[in-house]
């Protein structure tokens, strides 16, 4: 079975990513959580633009991608998991768990080292926070992403389902924690416990230094609070917060040539009043 399941890996996980963005575009429409400052049909276009190439960069810069590799590594017999055996449950959470791990600590570095973060802030430059921020990367960072991600799957050297099975998930929580929908907040506080939750990652998209620079997680909700990059709530509350980078506003940060060049240009400093005050108030 599992056999059957890799040689359609294409097809499962485009299957998973249009269901999942279809069903959160739902949600958003019949219980957004915030007002957008820049209707869907303005910021769309780029940023799907940009899913479409890196598509293609990365099916023309790699000959195998995760899955790919965790299949070659474990017929090479290499990796963690052809040393010490494990049974096939226990193989797949254990890869998923310190896979996510991985996905944090690079997140959390692409925000500490200037040459990583000029790629990611393409990605918080989005002045609004709905289900295609999730898909809002640049194409250099989604190919250095892989490299850390196939680097990762050869140490470990796990199974291919438990690879395809991170992906999805790791696509599907994203597109899912990154959607402008309403959770009942007793339902949200025990949500994210277990996974990360819309009002949770919305945090890191505060204009806020101190708040983008918390709550990295894109799945399990369990590294921010180990490594002390946890923040509950925004200080301004969900609904006053602003979205996205002090510098950057209006129509043109949903233009996919200007998303495109943004990490060739230099960063303009100057904080908004509110990042200011924040920024007083913590010195």
């Amino acid at each position: 079975m599992s056999e059957s399941v890799l040689q359609n890996e294409g097809a499962i996980r485009l299957g998973f990513f249009l269901g999942i963005l279809v069903v959160i575009a739902l949600w958003e429409i019949a219980a957004p959580r915030r007002s957008l400052i820049q209707s869907k049909l303005w910021r769309w276009p780029g940023t799907l633009g940009i899913v479409v190439i890196n598509t293609v960069v990365m099916r023309l810069t790699f000959p195998i991608l995760a899955v790919g590799a965790a299949v070659w590594t474990q017929q090479a017999g290499w990796g963690l998991f052809n040393i010490v055996a494990l049974p096939a449950w226990l193989e797949v959470a254990v890869a998923v768990a310190v896979l996510d791990m991985v996905v944090y600590w690079q997140h959390r570095l692409f925000h500490v080292i200037p040459m990583f973060w000029r790629l990611h802030r393409m990605h918080h430059a989005d002045v609004a926070f709905d289900v295609t921020t999730a898909l809002r990367f640049h194409p250099i960072e989604i190919a250095l992403s892989m490299v850390i991600k196939l680097a990762a799957v050869m140490v470990l050297g796990p199974a291919g389902l438990a690879v395809l099975i991170f992906e999805i998930l790791l696509n599907g929580t994203a597109m899912f924690n990154h959607g402008n929908i309403r959770l009942p907040l007793g339902l949200d506080r025990w949500l994210r416990l277990l996974v990360v939750t819309p009002d949770m990652h919305r945090v890191h998209h505060s204009v806020l230094v101190g708040e983008y620079n918390s709550n990295f997680g894109f799945n399990l909700p369990w590294w921010d609070r180990l490594f002390g990059s946890y923040q509950d709530q925004p200080s301004l509350g969900h609904d006053q917060m602003s979205i996205g980078l002090s510098a950057y506003h209006g129509r043109i940060c949903a233009n996919l040539l200007w998303m495109l060049v943004l990490p060739f240009r230099t960063l303009e400093t100057s904080p908004l009043p509110a990042e200011q005050e924040y920024q007083n108030d913590k010195s």
